[in-house]
């Protein structure tokens, strides 16, 4: 009886958290529209205050749904960017996406990559952080673009750089391992087996899931799928690429982006998916906040410091060449790169793959890492919903 006790009171309080979680994400919501102020970094600051660096509240039970819940919800923002792959929008900004996303890559990889070696630090760490700086966060972005309700050229041209640019940071990353790997001695095949396995795996996963999808799904009720299905094959798509160890956030973007073209007997393909995705956004938010600790913030020392300023600096030099190489207009050549700060899970992703095959840089990595995606993704949406103000295509007060 008393060990029913002990699991009735943790469901108890599992409930009351997430409950609780769940409010203070309305509340950002709010707040954020009141204040003009990204309500990512608000979650994110709420999930501070109420984690073990705040007033420590929440059980530990709660923290085992965050990998969870970062795949379900990053699946569907996932789905949703693949959606904007349209045969109309690929054809009027396709090439501005395509040029700006690997400007974008190129140049933060290069000027990180050049910068760190100038200040002092060791040639493979340099090359280690050049490609992890690439990595970029659509999730904030996309729901940067939804708080502020923006539409237009230029926030297709953004939702569609965040699209893919973290697929061309994948590439460049393994390529990096392996000159780092060569440069210290080791055999490289592997990771490159294993860096085109992710890439290619998750394009045969978003295929697997997404072709059947466009046919089959919103036959039961005209014009949409119904819930059970958007869940499904929302689910279906992210429990394959873990299984499969591909990229969950590129297998839902090719699902996406097939449904959305090939589904004519849809009118409203994701409407359901949006409608559910904000309850698993917010508690990935506010949980992405409680994770936080402290002394990540601390131990970042210089490297982290010049990491910042240099990726700060890559982003807005290669998203203006990109868009001068594109043609896209000069107000958005100025203001893509500011639009691209936000930084999440996937630089998180590389810093543990190169962790494991640096055992010690390890501690180094993951330093810098941990501690700039906290700093990006606090102040990175700011810089995001500047960029969406200054473009002029925002409609939310």
């Amino acid at each position: 009886m008393a060990d029913c006790r002990v699991i009735d009171m943790e469901i108890h309080f599992t409930f009351l958290a997430l409950g609780g979680l769940l409010l203070l994400g309305m509340f950002a919501d709010e707040l954020g529209r009141r204040t003009r102020l990204p309500r990512v970094s608000l979650m994110i600051l709420f999930g501070v205050a109420v984690g073990g660096a705040g007033f420590d509240v929440l059980p530990k039970e709660v923290y085992g749904w965050f990998e969870f819940l970062a795949a379900a919800a990053l699946t569907m923002v996932a789905f949703l960017l693949g959606s904007r792959f349209t045969h109309l929008m690929m054809h009027d900004q396709g090439k501005a996406i395509f040029v700006i996303s690997l400007s974008a890559v190129i140049v933060t990889a290069m000027t990180v990559g050049i910068g760190l070696v100038l200040v002092g630090v060791p040639l493979v760490v340099a090359l280690l952080l050049s490609g992890i700086a690439t990595a970029t966060a659509p999730a904030a972005t996309q729901d940067v673009v939804k708080q502020t309700q923006a539409s237009g050229p230029f926030t297709d041209t953004l939702l569609g750089v965040v699209a893919i640019d973290d697929a061309w940071g994948l590439i460049l990353f393994g390529v990096l391992l392996i000159t780092a790997k060569a440069i210290m001695g080791d055999g490289g095949a592997d990771i490159l087996t294993q860096s085109l396995w992710e890439l290619g795996g998750a394009v045969a996963v978003g295929t697997a899931v997404g072709l059947p999808a466009a046919f089959l799904t919103g036959r039961l009720q005209p014009g949409e799928p119904i819930q059970a299905e958007a869940i499904g094959v929302v689910f279906l798509c992210a429990g394959l690429a873990l299984w499969l160890e591909v990229s969950f956030l590129l297998s839902g973007m090719v699902a996406g982006a097939l449904i959305v073209n090939l589904a004519r007997h849809h009118k409203r393909t994701f409407h359901e998916i949006e409608r559910i995705e904000w309850p698993f956004m917010v508690l990935f938010f506010v949980l992405a906040g409680a994770s936080f600790d402290p002394g990540a913030l601390k131990e970042i020392g210089v490297i982290g410091v010049a990491y910042l300023g240099l990726r700060v600096v890559g982003r807005i030099v290669g998203g203006w060449a990109g868009g001068a190489a594109s043609g896209v207009p000069l107000l958005h050549r100025h203001w893509i790169g500011f639009a691209l700060l936000p930084q999440a899970g996937v630089a998180l992703g590389m810093a543990l793959v190169a962790a494991i095959h640096f055992p010690e840089l390890g501690k180094t990595l993951l330093a810098v890492t941990i501690g700039s995606t906290i700093v990006f993704e606090l102040f990175g949406p700011l810089f995001t919903q500047a960029a969406l103000r200054k473009s002029g295509e925002t409609r939310a007060p």
